[in-house]
Parts: C-alpha cells; sequence; structure tokens
C-alpha cells in the first residue's frame, strides 16, 4: 500500500469501535483464517468485530481458534444480521472483492453498510471500498496480506499464538501447502515468524489433512475411479454426480483437493473437477493447472469464473454431462498454450 493508504486504514482503525468481517461464500482456510485472524488484531484496537459467514464452512476448519463464534447468515435470523450490519461502523470484507461473491449477504451489506474495507489478493477488484482496499494479486493468500496490514499498521508485535494459528492456516491452504507459484520467500519468512511465535504448524497440518472419514476415503477413490486424462491436451478430469455423492454421505469441505489428484499426474498440465450441485442448481468447477497456462482467464471466458493464474473456479448451468462436453470442445482452441506451459 502506498503511504497515503496506511493513514487511511490507520485512520479508520482509531475511529472504529463495532465491525463486521464478512469472507465470501463456501469459505475455505484462507477465508476463514483471515477473518478470524483480522477479527483478533481489532480487538487489540478496542474494536468489538464479529465475522459473519454467507453459509457454513468445512468441518476440518473447526481447530481455527474461536471459529465456533461465527455466525453463520444460512441458520441466522436475517433481522439480527441487518442490526449487526448496520452498527457496524465499517464492514470488512476478506479474500473476495466484489459483493456478489458474498451470496445472500450482498443485499444486506448493499444496503445497509455504512463503509466498507477490503483485503483480498484476487484480480479485477470492485470499488465499494474505496480509499480503504487493499488488494495485491501477487499475495499467496489473504492471510499472508492479513499478517502485512497488521505489520503496516506497525504492529507485529501484537501477533499472538491464537492470531498467528489462523493466518497460518489460511497460508498454508491457498498456497497448497506451500507448493504454488504465488509461495514467495517472503512467504516462508512469515511461516518461520509465525512458528517463533508459537504455531503448532504440525498439528494445524494434521487437522486440516489428516482427520478423514471413511466415507471421504471412499469418495476419493470413487474420484479416481472417475479420473479420465485426454493426453493430446496434458489435461485430466474427474466428475462426481450428486447421485455419487450422496451415496458417500457428501458433507462440505470432502472434495477439497481432489482436482489436485489429476493435476500429480505425470505428464498433466490442466486439471479440473466438475461436482454436481442440485441444490444450487449447478456444476461447480475447480480449475487447477502447473506452468504458464492461466486457469483464471479460461474460467472467467467459459465458465463465470476466476481466481488465480494456477487455481480457479467457476460454474455451469448446464448438466454434468453438457458441462464437460463443452469442456472437451474448448481444448483445441487452448491446446497450444496448455502444451507450452
Amino acid at each position: 500500500m502506498q503511504e497515503n493508504q496506511i493513514r487511511q486504514f490507520k485512520a479508520a482503525l482509531q475511529n472504529s469501535k463495532k465491525a463486521v468481517i464478512i469472507p465470501h461464500k463456501n469459505p475455505d482456510g484462507d477465508a476463514i483464517g483471515s477473518c478470524v485472524g483480522l477479527q483478533k488484531y481489532l480487538a487489540t484496537q478496542n474494536c468489538e468485530a464479529v465475522v459473519i459467514a454467507p453459509n457454513a464452512f468445512p468441518d476440518f476448519l473447526n481447530h481455527v481458534p474461536e471459529s465456533n463464534e461465527i455466525l453463520i447468515f444460512e441458520y441466522e435470523d436475517r433481522n439480527k444480521i441487518i442490526e449487526l450490519v448496520q452498527e457496524a461502523d465499517l464492514v470488512w470484507t476478506l479474500d473476495f472483492n466484489d459483493l456478489s461473491r458474498c451470496g445472500g449477504l450482498a443485499p444486506i451489506l448493499e444496503k445497509y453498510a455504512k463503509k466498507f474495507a477490503m483485503i483480498d489478493h484476487h484480480t479485477y477488484p470492485s470499488n465499494y471500498a474505496g480509499e480503504l482496499t487493499y488488494s495485491d494479486v501477487s499475495m499467496s493468500s489473504t492471510c499472508q496480506m492479513v499478517y502485512h496490514f497488521i505489520e503496516m499498521m506497525e504492529d507485529l508485535p501484537l501477533i499472538d499464538k491464537d492470531m498467528a494459528s489462523c493466518i497460518y492456516t489460511g497460508i498454508l491452504t491457498d498456497t497448497g501447502s506451500f507448493r504454488y507459484r504465488s509461495t514467495t520467500s517472503t512467504t516462508h519468512r512469515i511461516i518461520a515468524h509465525l512458528i517463533d511465535i508459537g504455531v503448532d504448524n504440525s498439528q494445524i497440518h494434521a487437522q486440516i489433512y489428516d482427520t478423514n472419514s471413511y466415507d471421504r476415503l471412499r469418495l476419493k477413490a470413487l474420484a479416481i475411479n472417475n479420473l479420465v486424462i485426454l493426453k493430446d491436451f496434458k489435461t485430466a478430469y474427474i466428475t462426481l454426480s450428486q447421485k455419487e455423492l450422496n451415496i458417500h454421505s457428501y458433507k462440505k469441505g470432502d472434495t477439497d483437493g481432489f482436482v489436485n489428484m489429476g493435476l500429480s499426474i505425470k505428464g498433466v498440465e490442466f486439471a479440473v473437477l466438475f461436482t454436481e450441485d442440485e441444490k444450487e442448481g449447478i456444476i461447480k468447477i475447480s480449475f487447477r493447472s502447473k506452468g504458464h497456462f492461466k486457469v483464471n482467464e479460461f474460467a472467467s471466458a467459459h465458465f463465470e469464473g476466476g481466481g488465480h493464474q494456477n487455481a480457479s473456479g467457476g460454474r455451469s448451468l448446464l448438466s454434468l454431462n453438457e458441462t464437460v462436453t463443452k469442456f472437451k470442445s474448448l481444448l483445441p482452441k487452448y491446446q497450444q498454450k496448455i502444451l507450452e506451459s
């Protein structure tokens, strides 16, 4: 951030006594970690903040300190949420940069929020937060940005073990356990500092990645069985129908990381996971790539999506089979870019 922006944020912090913090719909480790981490920091600034998530988050994030206090909009009384937003002198939006990304909360925020602040690392940010916009697409995660934000506020000594654990969780998950290109030497230095503060990195990794249920392991086996490799395009994709999810007692977060199984295959540069969601009436799509093939541009151009160069999401209103057919029909146009990545 520029010096003028830092001054604006410092002034906003000084004047804010009640705040609301919002992650995106279907919050992941980076969204939950950054929101709770910021909440804990705001507490050190004598600001009472509440985190309101648009919908539920995966069970494997229950280890995040005080995550049980997060209000879930889809389960709460609408009037209670409206009251909290009205009372807040500042609404923080983390890990997304367009209000449409927070689902049913968007109309409430648009109507009742007095002022916004944004911390996010996705491309093409909206301007709803004005001067209080901290956007950096080069960052590994919003949690890393929260760390830098606290640093720019000259408050790094205020980071305690719980705050550090929140930040560590988001960086760990959004970097794919530190393997994505956005993981820099600065990212590792931050991780070292968080561990020095007292983060139990081994325990957090185990709680996120080593708490599989029997049903999830069976679903993973099914996903591997459904995996298709298109050698001419160095591409792999997995499909999971709603029926298959139901048979294996699917819970939110159960398919996290499945798309990376395709990308782990030797010779595959582009991997996709198609998941049917009958409740929302869409096909959810996860895109991953190696090298320089920009899946965010692919997702934006064809599947109402976006994200990062090597990790993005999208959606389709077609049936599962129709979506896969559409996807395969697009590959010849991108073949050279995939092969050169």
